[in-house]
């Protein structure tokens, strides 16, 4: 039955993505901004639920290293693995705008996450810590982020406010579609996640494996298929966006809810998973302006460099 489960989460997932993408970029259309600000707001927070849902209920139940892992974990998975499939299948087109200011804020977020872990050598404390208020720092970034994003799509329908309406697409019916596409990624999310754990329980492996690897992958599987389906659709803004606004959702938002719930004791070897995601982030940067597109080969580059840090976090653990 688990093996059923499984497949069928994976069926819920791909068929929600497509569903997702359409209403989404018809809902960008409609709104006359540009896709990749829907792709960092709507999908993004839409994509990043997962990861709310299980650092959240982790912070609740007082296993911190679930919440910062599986941040950490989906963020390295989004810029190499999720990034890479969906460049190496269509190359993604980058807007200026994307990389001299979203993803500068990705960058942000990932340094001042370790800023803010780093207790014991930069203030000489004890222990490291992500305290409430680092907590409510966290959502304080997210805030100017929201009110940047807010900004600019009132400026685009602004300078778009002369062009004639969008004709044939219906309100009602993308909602419907958006929504009903993000149920479905959700759901299909938490069977591959739940049922992937039982299947890697009854083949053996020790439950911190399960957590590194099922765990965050299971969580970043609707940026996955998102921005896979929206590469696809030759929707680059969408597939970025979804990428660069989860990736900054999952620290601000997740991470900043769920120190403020509870503090999070930072684990030592965390700090390594951070240095990585900041290069990571710098790595995306640099491809991102090399001709404002990231192409075939920078996507076979990182889906490469995933599968190295997958096998250095198994022999690790």
């Amino acid at each position: 039955m688990a093996y059923i489960l499984l497949l069928a989460g994976f069926g819920l997932l791909i068929k929600g993505a497509d569903f997702f993408v359409d209403g989404s970029s018809n809902i960008a259309r409609l709104l006359r901004v540009p896709p990749i600000l829907i792709g960092l707001t709507i999908v993004a927070f839409g994509t990043s639920s997962p990861e709310a849902t299980v650092s959240i209920i982790a912070a609740l139940q007082g296993n911190a290293e679930v919440s910062l892992g599986n941040v950490v974990g989906s963020n390295i998975f989004n810029i190499t693995l999720v990034v890479g499939a969906a460049a190496f299948l269509y190359p993604l087109a980058v807007e200026s705008s994307t990389v001299k200011k979203e993803i500068p804020f990705t960058l942000l977020a990932s340094v001042a996450l370790l800023v803010l872990i780093s207790d014991m050598i930069l203030q000489g404390f004890n222990d490291n810590l992500l305290t409430r208020s680092d907590g409510v720092i966290f959502l304080l970034f997210l805030s100017i982020f929201m009110y940047y994003v807010i900004e600019v799509g009132l400026k685009s329908r602004k300078d778009t406010k002369h062009e004639p309406p969008t004709t044939g697409i219906k309100w009602g019916k993308n909602v419907v579609l958006t929504l009903v596409g993000l149920a479905a990624i959700i759901f299909g999310g938490n069977l591959v996640v739940n049922n992937g754990t039982e299947i890697a329980y009854a083949l053996g492996m020790s439950e911190t494996l399960v957590g590194l690897t099922i765990i965050a992958i299971g969580t970043s599987l609707p940026e996955l298929v998102t921005s896979i389906s929206a590469a696809l659709k030759k929707e680059s803004g969408i597939a970025l966006g979804n990428i660069v606004g989860s990736n900054i959702f999952n620290i601000w938002f997740v991470l900043g809810t769920s120190a403020v719930i509870t503090p999070l004791p930072v684990a030592g070897k965390i700090f390594t998973d951070v240095l990585i995601m900041i290069v990571l982030s710098v790595l995306l940067f640099l491809f991102s302006r090399s001709g404002y597109t990231v192409g075939k080969r920078e996507g076979l580059f990182l889906i490469l460099v995933y599968v190295a840090y997958f096998v250095y976090i198994i022999l690790r653990n």
